[in-house]
């Protein structure tokens, strides 16, 4: 038997929403993670209010900055729950 985790959204949350939650539970201020990824505050601002797309490549810049997963910033509100597979 192979254990698998089968992944199942509990709530949902905006990206941007989840890079502010993150960045706020870090005591980070929006110029402070512009300055440690090297992306404009006006484009952190936009993503927050979710007026564009996080993206792939900002999702692996702000999650170093954050020190989280890029899943955790583009796929927010999924639940993990352990299963079997034969």
């Amino acid at each position: 038997m192979i254990d698998f985790q089968k992944a199942k959204k509990r709530v949902s949350i905006p990206s941007g929403e989840s890079v502010r939650i993150i960045r706020e539970l870090q005591e980070l201020s929006q110029n402070d993670l512009a300055k440690m990824t090297g992306i404009p505050h006006s484009t952190i601002l936009a993503i927050e209010n979710d007026r564009i797309n996080l993206g792939v490549e900002r999702a692996k810049s702000l999650a170093r900055a954050l020190t989280c997963h890029p899943a955790v910033l583009v796929f927010p509100g999924w639940e993990v729950e352990s299963e079997h597979a034969a």
